[in-house]
């Protein structure tokens, strides 16, 4: 029994080699695709990142990234280029179709590829880095007494930056060959070229009409991998596009700015109406999960602390309306709410702005939600009052024994100690008109008989 089962490990074992060899031998001549439309940001990262590992994994004989992007964060273009200098695969930049753009954050992009290459009506350039703390980081015009411009950065902060991110593109220029000079003066004065002008002056190497284009043009060429000369092999290869997997495409939706936003308010709203109504359960859920979510997207997008108290303070004194009404906390925390949700992101990056549409939104439901808080705190003042003396006050009652000018009623189905100035009768109805510690004070019921 023990030799049977042993042989049928084996045979299993036997069967399972190949496939996973298989699985693991490369793909022989296979090119992968990755596209890349619209702003660069942690999600663009995390995709990039998972394609060149799958065209490692693939041991493809190389990785096209087709780029058109307006530009986006540092943090995450940095990423990005490490990957590509750190990839063993080749990777070929190719800003297309036409009518495609490699703005800010793709020139850098591009310049750190192995190979560059550009569609027709295609263009790049203007990667002056943008200020964290407010504008763009274009160069000062002053003129001097001769009337002659010169252009000097604004502030040693702005200059430290432009000079940073000088010696950054330079250093990629240098490493693969390119026209450093005009990639300085594309982050000093946001120059920008067409296809033919960046081919002419050695910013790239080819100009595709498209990806088979690309790949039959860059056949033989020689690219430095890791400090190594390789030459390339790109004639009639299998195209393998690679698509943004779940998590790629979720961290994208919950990384737009104005979700991020929507989701952070859902939260904090959430959490107070469950402060407000306890035992609800649901906002308080849903809110919990909203506002996890929004605090893991902010901490990956450029946000201003500043931004982020007011909108706090904005929500806290338009929620302190409803318990002290004056209009004065209405109309401050609605100033601060709008002021926050400008400031809430540092620096006007591309892609990444606050639409006016989304502020107008949660405005209008911030409003929305002060009104239903102020509504219910006037009903609950105009709403009868059910405990203490006031409550007791106008109750009807029913004498159980009488002596005199005391005794015994019952009232909202309790026994009390009452008096009266008038002689009573057992059973006889009676209202209660006051209260003196525990004794009630009553009178006969004249609405009610006997």
């Amino acid at each position: 029994m023990v030799q049977r089962l042993c042989g049928l490990i084996a045979a299993a074992w036997l069967a399972l080699v190949p496939l996973a060899l298989a699985q693991d031998a490369p793909a022989a001549h296979s090119a992968i695709v990755l596209d890349v439309n619209g702003a660069i940001g942690p999600a663009t990262a995390e995709y990039i990142h998972n394609g060149l590992q799958e065209a490692a994994r693939r041991r493809a004989n190389v990785v096209v990234l087709r780029l058109d992007t307006p530009g986006g964060l540092s943090t995450s273009m940095r990423e990005i280029i490490h990957d590509i200098l750190d990839s063993p695969v080749p990777v070929i930049v190719y800003v297309g179709p036409s009518g495609a753009r490699a703005a800010s954050a793709g020139t850098y992009i591009l310049y750190g590829s192995h190979l560059a290459a550009m569609a027709p009506s295609t263009h790049l350039g203007a990667a002056t880095p943008v200020q964290l703390g407010g504008g763009g980081l274009l160069p000062s015009t002053k003129k001097d007494d001769d009337k002659k411009e010169t252009k000097s950065p604004a502030a040693p902060e702005e200059a430290k930056a432009v000079n940073d991110a000088v010696a950054y593109i330079r250093t990629l220029a240098q490493l693969r060959g390119r026209n450093a000079e005009w990639a300085e003066k594309a982050v000093r004065e946001a120059a920008t070229l067409t296809d033919s002008e960046a081919k002419a002056q050695h910013v790239i190497e080819l100009i595709a009409d498209d990806v088979p284009d690309l790949l039959r043009q860059a056949d033989g060429r020689s690219v430095l991998v890791n400090n190594k000369t390789v030459t390339l092999a790109t004639r009639d290869l299998a195209l393998v596009r690679v698509e943004p997997d779940w998590r790629a495409r979720i961290l994208a939706t919950i990384t737009d700015p104005n979700i991020a936003y929507l989701l952070l308010l859902a939260g904090i709203y959430g959490i107070m109406i469950e402060f407000f109504t306890p035992g609800t359960f649901f906002p308080g859920v849903l809110g919990g999960i909203s506002l996890l979510v929004a605090l893991y997207a902010l901490n990956l997008l450029p946000i201003s602390y500043a931004g982020i108290g007011l909108l706090l303070l904005g929500v806290a004194m338009m929620a302190g309306e409803a318990f002290a009404p004056s209009g004065a906390l209405a109309v401050g925390g609605i100033a601060a709410f709008i002021l926050g949700s400008l400031f809430l992101y540092r620096g006007p990056a591309p892609g990444f702005e606050l639409s006016w549409s989304a502020v107008a939104i949660a405005v209008a439901m911030s409003v929305g939600f002060l009104l239903v808080a102020l509504g219910a705190v006037v009903r609950s003042h105009r709403r009868k009052t059910t405990t203490g003396d006031a409550a007791l006050a106008g109750r009807a009652g029913q004498v159980l024994n009488w002596a005199d000018t005391e005794g015994f009623v019952q009232v909202a189905g309790e026994r009390w100690r009452a008096t009266s100035a008038a002689p009573l009768q057992p059973g006889q109805p009676v209202r209660v008109v006051g209260r003196r510690d525990l004794t009630l004070v009553i009178e006969p019921d004249p609405a009610l008989p006997p």
